[in-house]
Protein backbone atom coordinates (compact mmCIF):
# COMPACT_ATOMS: atom_id res chain seq x y z
CA UNK A 1 0.00 0.00 0.00
CA UNK A 2 1.08 3.25 -1.02
CA UNK A 3 1.73 5.62 2.36
CA UNK A 4 0.17 8.96 0.64
CA UNK A 5 0.16 10.75 3.62
CA UNK A 6 4.03 10.93 3.86
CA UNK A 7 4.39 11.09 0.16
CA UNK A 8 5.86 13.74 -1.75
CA UNK A 9 6.22 14.81 -5.07
CA UNK A 10 10.27 13.65 -4.81
CA UNK A 11 9.34 10.88 -3.20
CA UNK A 12 6.79 9.99 -5.69
CA UNK A 13 8.94 10.28 -8.29
CA UNK A 14 12.11 8.09 -7.03
CA UNK A 15 9.43 5.23 -6.58
CA UNK A 16 7.93 5.64 -10.08
CA UNK A 17 11.81 5.58 -11.51
CA UNK A 18 12.86 2.41 -9.31
CA UNK A 19 9.56 0.37 -9.90
CA UNK A 20 8.24 0.33 -6.62
CA UNK A 21 4.71 1.53 -8.11
CA UNK A 22 3.46 2.64 -11.71
CA UNK A 23 1.63 5.46 -12.74
CA UNK A 24 -1.79 3.80 -12.50
CA UNK A 25 -1.35 2.22 -9.11
CA UNK A 26 -0.24 6.13 -7.62
CA UNK A 27 -3.70 6.95 -9.50
CA UNK A 28 -5.58 4.57 -8.27
CA UNK A 29 -4.31 5.14 -4.59
CA UNK A 30 -6.28 8.56 -4.91
CA UNK A 31 -9.06 8.00 -6.54
CA UNK A 32 -9.53 5.16 -4.11
CA UNK A 33 -9.66 7.71 -1.27
CA UNK A 34 -11.76 10.69 -3.76
CA UNK A 35 -14.22 7.48 -3.76
CA UNK A 36 -14.05 7.64 -0.04
CA UNK A 37 -13.92 11.05 1.36
CA UNK A 38 -15.18 13.72 -1.28
CA UNK A 39 -18.56 13.18 -0.60
CA UNK A 40 -18.23 14.49 2.86
CA UNK A 41 -15.30 16.87 2.22
CA UNK A 42 -16.76 18.64 -1.35
CA UNK A 43 -13.03 18.81 -2.65
CA UNK A 44 -13.40 18.09 -6.39
CA UNK A 45 -16.92 19.00 -8.49
CA UNK A 46 -15.88 16.67 -11.15
CA UNK A 47 -13.36 13.19 -11.47
CA UNK A 48 -12.84 13.14 -15.05
CA UNK A 49 -13.19 9.82 -16.91
CA UNK A 50 -9.55 9.57 -18.17
CA UNK A 51 -7.72 9.52 -15.30
CA UNK A 52 -6.44 6.12 -15.68
CA UNK A 53 -5.77 6.49 -19.50
CA UNK A 54 -3.41 9.65 -18.53
CA UNK A 55 -1.64 7.58 -15.70
CA UNK A 56 -0.79 5.04 -18.31
CA UNK A 57 0.44 8.10 -20.85
CA UNK A 58 2.79 8.97 -18.14
CA UNK A 59 4.01 5.34 -17.23
CA UNK A 60 5.48 5.07 -21.02
CA UNK A 61 7.85 7.95 -20.22
CA UNK A 62 9.16 5.83 -17.25
CA UNK A 63 9.64 3.29 -19.87
CA UNK A 64 11.36 5.87 -22.85
CA UNK A 65 13.49 7.40 -20.38
CA UNK A 66 12.03 10.79 -20.82
CA UNK A 67 10.01 11.16 -17.40
CA UNK A 68 10.66 14.23 -15.20
CA UNK A 69 9.96 15.30 -11.80
CA UNK A 70 6.27 15.84 -12.49
CA UNK A 71 5.52 12.85 -14.71
CA UNK A 72 2.66 10.66 -13.39
CA UNK A 73 2.10 13.41 -10.19
CA UNK A 74 -1.94 13.43 -9.47
CA UNK A 75 -3.19 17.46 -9.59
CA UNK A 76 -5.98 19.02 -8.41
CA UNK A 77 -6.94 21.96 -10.49
CA UNK A 78 -8.96 24.82 -9.49
CA UNK A 79 -12.49 24.96 -11.77
CA UNK A 80 -11.68 28.28 -13.02
CA UNK A 81 -8.45 26.98 -14.96
CA UNK A 82 -9.46 25.64 -18.61
CA UNK A 83 -9.05 22.37 -19.61
CA UNK A 84 -9.89 21.42 -23.10
CA UNK A 85 -12.91 19.35 -23.20
CA UNK A 86 -13.89 19.40 -19.66
CA UNK A 87 -16.20 21.86 -17.68
CA UNK A 88 -15.22 24.42 -16.09
CA UNK A 89 -17.71 26.47 -14.28
CA UNK A 90 -15.61 29.19 -11.64
CA UNK A 91 -17.85 27.05 -9.05
CA UNK A 92 -21.02 29.26 -10.97
CA UNK A 93 -24.69 28.41 -12.38
CA UNK A 94 -23.93 30.83 -15.58
CA UNK A 95 -21.12 28.38 -16.56
CA UNK A 96 -22.91 25.30 -15.27
CA UNK A 97 -22.35 23.56 -18.70
CA UNK A 98 -19.62 25.63 -20.34
CA UNK A 99 -16.88 23.13 -21.78
CA UNK A 100 -13.55 24.80 -22.59
CA UNK A 101 -12.40 24.96 -25.85
CA UNK A 102 -8.60 25.36 -25.37
CA UNK A 103 -6.37 24.23 -22.81
CA UNK A 104 -5.11 26.78 -19.68
CA UNK A 105 -1.35 27.79 -20.52
CA UNK A 106 -0.23 26.08 -17.42
CA UNK A 107 -2.50 22.87 -18.32
CA UNK A 108 -0.77 22.52 -21.82
CA UNK A 109 2.72 22.76 -19.57
CA UNK A 110 0.92 20.19 -17.02
CA UNK A 111 0.62 17.89 -19.83
CA UNK A 112 3.95 18.04 -21.85
CA UNK A 113 5.77 16.81 -18.41
CA UNK A 114 2.78 14.21 -18.30
CA UNK A 115 1.31 15.10 -15.16
CA UNK A 116 -1.95 13.40 -14.51
CA UNK A 117 -5.20 15.41 -13.99
CA UNK A 118 -7.36 14.09 -11.51
CA UNK A 119 -10.30 16.36 -11.97
CA UNK A 120 -11.27 20.63 -11.20
CA UNK A 121 -12.09 21.55 -7.51
CA UNK A 122 -14.47 23.65 -5.96
CA UNK A 123 -14.17 27.47 -5.13
CA UNK A 124 -16.06 30.29 -4.11
CA UNK A 125 -18.26 31.80 -7.05
CA UNK A 126 -15.99 33.13 -9.48
CA UNK A 127 -13.24 33.29 -6.61
CA UNK A 128 -14.85 35.42 -4.63
CA UNK A 129 -14.61 34.55 -1.05
CA UNK A 130 -12.16 33.42 1.77
CA UNK A 131 -14.22 30.19 2.66
CA UNK A 132 -15.33 28.54 -0.22
CA UNK A 133 -19.05 28.84 1.10
CA UNK A 134 -20.54 30.81 -1.92
CA UNK A 135 -19.87 27.82 -4.63
CA UNK A 136 -23.00 27.28 -6.66
CA UNK A 137 -22.09 23.72 -5.86
CA UNK A 138 -22.33 23.30 -2.25
CA UNK A 139 -19.86 24.20 0.61
CA UNK A 140 -15.98 22.55 0.40
CA UNK A 141 -15.11 21.34 3.96
CA UNK A 142 -11.80 20.99 5.68
CA UNK A 143 -10.26 17.60 5.66
CA UNK A 144 -8.73 18.36 9.13
CA UNK A 145 -12.02 19.51 10.75
CA UNK A 146 -14.85 19.24 8.36
CA UNK A 147 -17.02 21.40 10.83
CA UNK A 148 -15.04 24.03 9.34
CA UNK A 149 -14.07 26.21 6.25
CA UNK A 150 -10.93 24.94 4.02
CA UNK A 151 -10.32 28.76 3.12
CA UNK A 152 -10.89 30.06 0.23
CA UNK A 153 -11.47 30.86 -2.59
CA UNK A 154 -9.12 27.91 -3.68
CA UNK A 155 -10.20 25.92 -1.00
CA UNK A 156 -11.50 22.64 -3.33
CA UNK A 157 -7.90 22.22 -4.14
CA UNK A 158 -6.19 22.98 -0.35
CA UNK A 159 -8.88 20.50 0.49
CA UNK A 160 -7.95 17.44 -1.53
CA UNK A 161 -4.44 18.08 -1.09
CA UNK A 162 -4.70 17.99 2.88
CA UNK A 163 -7.53 15.31 2.57
CA UNK A 164 -4.58 12.85 0.71
CA UNK A 165 -6.77 13.23 -2.49
CA UNK A 166 -3.78 14.65 -4.77
CA UNK A 167 -0.66 14.92 -4.37
CA UNK A 168 -0.28 18.70 -5.63
CA UNK A 169 -2.48 21.28 -6.43
CA UNK A 170 -3.26 24.48 -8.53
CA UNK A 171 -5.02 27.29 -7.44
CA UNK A 172 -5.41 31.13 -8.63
CA UNK A 173 -4.85 33.64 -5.95
CA UNK A 174 -6.84 37.68 -6.06
CA UNK A 175 -5.92 38.29 -2.87
CA UNK A 176 -4.71 35.23 0.05
CA UNK A 177 -6.87 32.83 -2.03
CA UNK A 178 -4.12 30.95 -2.16
CA UNK A 179 -2.04 31.29 1.05
CA UNK A 180 -5.05 31.51 3.65
CA UNK A 181 -6.60 27.70 2.28
CA UNK A 182 -2.60 26.44 2.50
CA UNK A 183 -3.02 28.03 6.44
CA UNK A 184 -6.17 26.58 7.20
CA UNK A 185 -5.54 23.41 5.72
CA UNK A 186 -2.04 22.92 7.11
CA UNK A 187 -0.06 23.49 3.86
CA UNK A 188 2.31 25.46 1.61
CA UNK A 189 1.23 28.21 -0.50
CA UNK A 190 2.78 30.20 -3.02
CA UNK A 191 1.78 33.29 -4.50
CA UNK A 192 4.38 33.96 -7.00
CA UNK A 193 5.41 37.33 -8.55
CA UNK A 194 2.38 38.87 -10.75
CA UNK A 195 3.40 38.19 -14.34
CA UNK A 196 5.83 35.15 -13.28
CA UNK A 197 3.30 32.27 -14.57
CA UNK A 198 0.96 33.16 -17.36
CA UNK A 199 -2.70 33.73 -16.79
CA UNK A 200 -4.12 32.60 -20.22
CA UNK A 201 -6.76 30.33 -20.06
CA UNK A 202 -7.74 31.09 -16.53
CA UNK A 203 -11.46 33.27 -15.85
CA UNK A 204 -10.25 36.19 -14.60
CA UNK A 205 -11.63 37.73 -11.76
CA UNK A 206 -9.00 40.81 -11.21
CA UNK A 207 -6.88 41.64 -14.06
CA UNK A 208 -4.59 43.13 -12.41
CA UNK A 209 -4.06 40.57 -9.51
CA UNK A 210 -5.01 37.45 -10.40
CA UNK A 211 -2.10 34.64 -10.10
CA UNK A 212 -2.06 30.48 -11.09
CA UNK A 213 -0.37 29.89 -7.53
CA UNK A 214 0.34 26.30 -6.06
CA UNK A 215 -0.10 23.97 -3.21
CA UNK A 216 2.21 21.99 -1.43
CA UNK A 217 2.49 19.50 1.18
CA UNK A 218 6.36 20.77 1.53
CA UNK A 219 8.27 23.75 0.07
CA UNK A 220 10.10 21.72 -2.02
CA UNK A 221 7.00 20.91 -3.78
CA UNK A 222 5.54 24.01 -4.68
CA UNK A 223 9.18 24.59 -6.07
CA UNK A 224 8.99 22.13 -8.21
CA UNK A 225 5.52 23.32 -9.90
CA UNK A 226 6.50 26.75 -9.53
CA UNK A 227 9.83 26.12 -11.67
CA UNK A 228 8.11 24.73 -14.10
CA UNK A 229 5.03 26.82 -14.76
CA UNK A 230 7.17 30.38 -13.99
CA UNK A 231 7.72 31.49 -17.72
CA UNK A 232 7.32 34.11 -20.39
CA UNK A 233 4.04 33.71 -22.60
CA UNK A 234 3.49 35.76 -25.62
CA UNK A 235 -0.22 34.44 -25.27
CA UNK A 236 -0.29 36.75 -21.83
CA UNK A 237 0.03 40.19 -22.22
CA UNK A 238 0.94 40.29 -18.28
CA UNK A 239 3.05 37.82 -18.70
CA UNK A 240 6.74 39.81 -18.33
CA UNK A 241 9.44 38.38 -20.12
CA UNK A 242 12.83 36.92 -19.04
CA UNK A 243 15.31 39.54 -19.99
CA UNK A 244 13.37 41.60 -17.74
CA UNK A 245 12.73 38.48 -15.24
CA UNK A 246 16.33 38.64 -14.48
CA UNK A 247 16.86 42.15 -14.40
CA UNK A 248 14.55 42.83 -11.38
CA UNK A 249 16.45 39.42 -9.54
CA UNK A 250 20.00 40.95 -10.18
CA UNK A 251 18.80 44.18 -8.21
CA UNK A 252 18.21 42.29 -5.11
CA UNK A 253 21.03 41.46 -3.28
CA UNK A 254 20.76 37.71 -1.40
CA UNK A 255 22.12 38.38 1.60
CA UNK A 256 18.51 36.43 3.30
CA UNK A 257 18.92 37.11 7.27
CA UNK A 258 17.20 40.14 7.66
CA UNK A 259 13.24 40.09 8.39
CA UNK A 260 11.55 42.72 8.49
CA UNK A 261 8.30 42.68 10.66
CA UNK A 262 5.24 45.58 10.19
CA UNK A 263 4.00 45.20 14.51
CA UNK A 264 1.38 48.29 14.04
CA UNK A 265 -0.73 46.12 11.34
CA UNK A 266 -1.47 43.57 14.41
CA UNK A 267 -3.03 46.22 16.97
CA UNK A 268 -6.95 45.12 16.15
CA UNK A 269 -8.41 41.86 14.99
CA UNK A 270 -6.08 39.08 15.21
CA UNK A 271 -6.48 36.20 17.66
CA UNK A 272 -4.23 35.67 20.82
CA UNK A 273 -3.39 32.54 19.44
CA UNK A 274 -2.14 33.69 16.11
CA UNK A 275 0.09 36.01 17.64
CA UNK A 276 1.69 34.10 20.26
CA UNK A 277 2.27 31.48 17.89
CA UNK A 278 3.95 34.15 15.33
CA UNK A 279 5.84 34.95 18.54
CA UNK A 280 7.12 31.69 18.98
CA UNK A 281 8.23 31.38 15.00
CA UNK A 282 9.72 34.77 15.57
CA UNK A 283 12.09 33.46 18.54
CA UNK A 284 12.70 30.55 16.59
CA UNK A 285 14.23 32.54 13.90
CA UNK A 286 16.12 34.60 16.05
CA UNK A 287 17.67 31.99 17.71
CA UNK A 288 18.49 30.29 14.32
CA UNK A 289 20.45 33.11 13.60
CA UNK A 290 18.34 35.69 11.81
CA UNK A 291 17.70 39.14 12.34
CA UNK A 292 14.20 40.69 13.21
CA UNK A 293 13.59 44.05 12.55
CA UNK A 294 10.91 46.48 13.42
CA UNK A 295 9.27 47.98 10.09
CA UNK A 296 6.78 50.66 9.55
CA UNK A 297 4.66 50.37 6.00
CA UNK A 298 1.97 53.36 6.70
CA UNK A 299 0.22 52.74 4.14
CA UNK A 300 -0.50 49.12 3.90
CA UNK A 301 -3.20 49.65 6.81
CA UNK A 302 -4.83 50.77 3.73
CA UNK A 303 -4.68 48.07 1.51
CA UNK A 304 -7.69 46.03 2.25
CA UNK A 305 -9.55 49.16 1.37
CA UNK A 306 -7.89 49.95 -1.90
CA UNK A 307 -8.31 46.45 -2.34
CA UNK A 308 -12.08 46.59 -2.20
CA UNK A 309 -12.57 49.61 -4.32
CA UNK A 310 -9.66 47.82 -7.47
CA UNK A 311 -10.93 44.48 -7.41
CA UNK A 312 -14.93 44.51 -7.52
CA UNK A 313 -13.90 47.56 -10.39
CA UNK A 314 -12.23 44.84 -12.22
CA UNK A 315 -14.79 42.28 -11.31
CA UNK A 316 -17.74 44.41 -12.87
CA UNK A 317 -15.75 44.73 -15.86
CA UNK A 318 -15.28 40.97 -16.21
CA UNK A 319 -18.47 39.38 -15.25
CA UNK A 320 -20.23 42.21 -17.92
CA UNK A 321 -19.05 39.23 -21.13
CA UNK A 322 -21.41 36.93 -19.09
CA UNK A 323 -24.76 38.63 -20.74
CA UNK A 324 -27.29 35.32 -21.40
CA UNK A 325 -25.63 35.94 -25.63
CA UNK A 326 -22.45 34.56 -26.27
CA UNK A 327 -21.43 31.66 -23.66
CA UNK A 328 -23.23 30.65 -20.35
CA UNK A 329 -26.24 30.19 -18.65
CA UNK A 330 -29.18 31.96 -21.19
CA UNK A 331 -32.95 32.84 -19.93
CA UNK A 332 -35.09 33.61 -22.26
CA UNK A 333 -37.10 37.20 -22.52
CA UNK A 334 -39.12 38.83 -24.21
CA UNK A 335 -36.15 41.41 -25.02
CA UNK A 336 -32.42 41.74 -25.05
CA UNK A 337 -32.03 43.97 -21.75
CA UNK A 338 -34.87 41.08 -20.19
CA UNK A 339 -32.37 37.90 -21.36
CA UNK A 340 -29.59 39.87 -19.72
CA UNK A 341 -31.16 40.50 -16.45
CA UNK A 342 -32.77 37.12 -15.97
CA UNK A 343 -29.44 34.92 -17.05
CA UNK A 344 -27.66 37.70 -15.17
CA UNK A 345 -30.49 37.07 -12.04
CA UNK A 346 -30.53 32.88 -11.83
CA UNK A 347 -26.40 32.95 -12.96
CA UNK A 348 -24.92 34.73 -10.48
CA UNK A 349 -24.82 34.29 -6.69
CA UNK A 350 -25.02 36.47 -4.24
CA UNK A 351 -21.58 37.74 -3.34
CA UNK A 352 -20.77 37.65 -7.28
CA UNK A 353 -24.23 40.00 -7.46
CA UNK A 354 -22.74 41.70 -4.26
CA UNK A 355 -19.44 42.80 -6.34
CA UNK A 356 -20.78 43.57 -9.44
CA UNK A 357 -22.56 46.32 -7.94
CA UNK A 358 -19.63 47.51 -6.28
CA UNK A 359 -17.44 47.44 -9.30
CA UNK A 360 -19.67 49.50 -11.48
CA UNK A 361 -21.06 52.34 -8.41
CA UNK A 362 -16.98 52.99 -7.75
CA UNK A 363 -16.25 53.07 -11.55
CA UNK A 364 -19.69 55.38 -12.48
CA UNK A 365 -19.37 58.82 -13.22
CA UNK A 366 -19.00 61.02 -10.01
CA UNK A 367 -17.17 58.67 -8.26
CA UNK A 368 -14.81 57.11 -10.80
CA UNK A 369 -12.54 60.12 -9.12
CA UNK A 370 -13.14 59.99 -5.68
CA UNK A 371 -12.85 55.98 -5.05
CA UNK A 372 -11.19 53.78 -8.21
CA UNK A 373 -8.50 56.72 -8.64
CA UNK A 374 -7.63 57.49 -5.27
CA UNK A 375 -7.44 53.50 -4.60
CA UNK A 376 -5.00 53.05 -7.25
CA UNK A 377 -3.04 56.15 -5.91
CA UNK A 378 -2.80 54.09 -2.48
CA UNK A 379 -2.15 50.75 -3.94
CA UNK A 380 1.32 52.77 -5.72
CA UNK A 381 2.04 54.29 -2.17
CA UNK A 382 2.02 50.89 -1.47
CA UNK A 383 4.15 49.07 -3.81
CA UNK A 384 6.67 51.62 -3.35
CA UNK A 385 6.75 51.37 0.35
CA UNK A 386 7.04 47.70 -0.10
CA UNK A 387 10.00 48.23 -2.65
CA UNK A 388 11.75 50.61 0.34
CA UNK A 389 11.35 48.02 2.87
CA UNK A 390 13.70 45.96 1.03
CA UNK A 391 15.98 48.26 0.82
CA UNK A 392 16.31 47.75 4.51
CA UNK A 393 15.44 43.76 4.81
CA UNK A 394 14.87 40.80 2.68
CA UNK A 395 11.65 39.55 3.48
CA UNK A 396 8.16 40.98 5.42
CA UNK A 397 6.92 38.36 8.12
CA UNK A 398 3.34 38.48 9.07
CA UNK A 399 0.90 35.72 10.02
CA UNK A 400 -0.84 34.67 6.43
CA UNK A 401 -4.57 35.27 8.49
CA UNK A 402 -5.69 37.12 11.84
CA UNK A 403 -7.70 33.79 12.54
CA UNK A 404 -7.85 30.27 12.90
CA UNK A 405 -10.19 28.33 10.52
CA UNK A 406 -13.56 29.21 11.64
CA UNK A 407 -17.07 27.14 11.46
CA UNK A 408 -18.86 26.54 8.07
CA UNK A 409 -21.63 29.24 7.81
CA UNK A 410 -20.17 31.93 10.51
CA UNK A 411 -19.30 35.05 8.56
CA UNK A 412 -21.75 34.58 5.51
CA UNK A 413 -24.20 37.24 6.85
CA UNK A 414 -21.62 39.74 7.93
CA UNK A 415 -19.20 39.85 4.38
CA UNK A 416 -16.60 42.79 5.83
CA UNK A 417 -15.52 40.21 8.95
CA UNK A 418 -15.03 37.64 5.95
CA UNK A 419 -13.09 40.83 3.90
CA UNK A 420 -11.28 41.32 6.98
CA UNK A 421 -9.89 37.44 6.53
CA UNK A 422 -7.24 38.97 3.45
CA UNK A 423 -6.25 42.01 5.57
CA UNK A 424 -2.48 40.23 5.71
CA UNK A 425 -2.83 38.64 2.06
CA UNK A 426 -3.55 42.25 0.11
CA UNK A 427 0.30 44.27 0.90
CA UNK A 428 1.64 41.07 -1.54
CA UNK A 429 -1.36 41.22 -4.20
CA UNK A 430 -1.55 44.75 -4.67
CA UNK A 431 2.39 45.60 -4.79
CA UNK A 432 2.55 42.29 -7.14
CA UNK A 433 5.36 40.57 -5.14
CA UNK A 434 5.83 36.96 -4.15
CA UNK A 435 4.89 36.00 -0.63
CA UNK A 436 4.85 32.06 0.71
CA UNK A 437 2.47 30.80 3.44
CA UNK A 438 4.53 28.22 5.90
CA UNK A 439 2.60 25.86 8.36
CA UNK A 440 3.54 26.65 11.77
CA UNK A 441 2.51 24.71 14.11
CA UNK A 442 -1.14 23.52 15.90
CA UNK A 443 -3.59 25.57 18.20
CA UNK A 444 -4.32 23.85 21.19
CA UNK A 445 -7.84 22.23 19.51
CA UNK A 446 -5.38 20.85 16.50
CA UNK A 447 -5.97 23.49 14.26
CA UNK A 448 -3.26 24.77 12.37
CA UNK A 449 -1.06 27.95 12.73
CA UNK A 450 0.75 29.89 9.47
CA UNK A 451 3.10 32.29 9.11
CA UNK A 452 3.86 33.60 5.63
CA UNK A 453 6.82 35.61 4.10
CA UNK A 454 6.94 38.38 1.24
CA UNK A 455 10.14 39.19 -0.92
CA UNK A 456 11.09 41.55 -4.04
CA UNK A 457 9.37 40.62 -7.37
CA UNK A 458 11.02 37.61 -8.69
CA UNK A 459 13.19 36.65 -5.81
CA UNK A 460 10.88 33.05 -5.12
CA UNK A 461 13.79 31.61 -4.51
CA UNK A 462 14.75 33.55 -1.61
CA UNK A 463 10.91 32.22 -0.12
CA UNK A 464 11.93 28.96 -1.10
CA UNK A 465 15.29 29.23 0.97
CA UNK A 466 13.96 30.81 3.84
CA UNK A 467 10.62 28.51 3.53
CA UNK A 468 12.59 25.22 3.26
CA UNK A 469 14.83 26.62 6.56
CA UNK A 470 12.03 27.05 8.45
CA UNK A 471 10.64 23.48 7.85
CA UNK A 472 13.65 22.50 9.98
CA UNK A 473 13.69 25.30 12.35
CA UNK A 474 10.28 24.77 13.30
CA UNK A 475 11.55 21.39 14.58
CA UNK A 476 14.85 22.95 16.32
CA UNK A 477 16.96 21.55 13.89
CA UNK A 478 19.20 23.49 12.63
CA UNK A 479 20.97 27.16 13.03
CA UNK A 480 22.00 29.60 10.48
Amino acid sequence: MIDLKNLTIEKAHEALQKGEFTCKELAEAYLKIIAERNKEINAYLEIYDDVLSQAEEAQKKFTDGTATTLTGIPFAIKDNILIKGHTVSAGSKILENYKAVYDATVIKDLKKVGAVLLGRTNMDEFAMGSSTQTSAFGVTHNPIDSSRVPGGSSGGSAAALAGDMALAALGTETCGSVREPAAFCGLVGLKPTYGAVSRQGIIAMGNSLDQVSPFGKCVRDTEIIFNLLSKYDKEDSTSVPDELRKLKAKSNKLKAARIGVPWHLFKEGVDAEVEENFKQSLEKLKNAGYEIIDIELPYSKYSLAAYYIIMPAEVSTNLSRFDGIRYGLSEPGDNLMEVYMRSRGKGFGKEARRRILLGAYVLSHGYYDAYYNKAIKVREKIREEIMHAFEKVDYILTPTAPILPFKIGEKLDNPVAMYLCDIFSAPANLAGVPSIALPSGFSSTGLPFSIQFMAPHFREDMLFNIGKKFEEIKENRIML
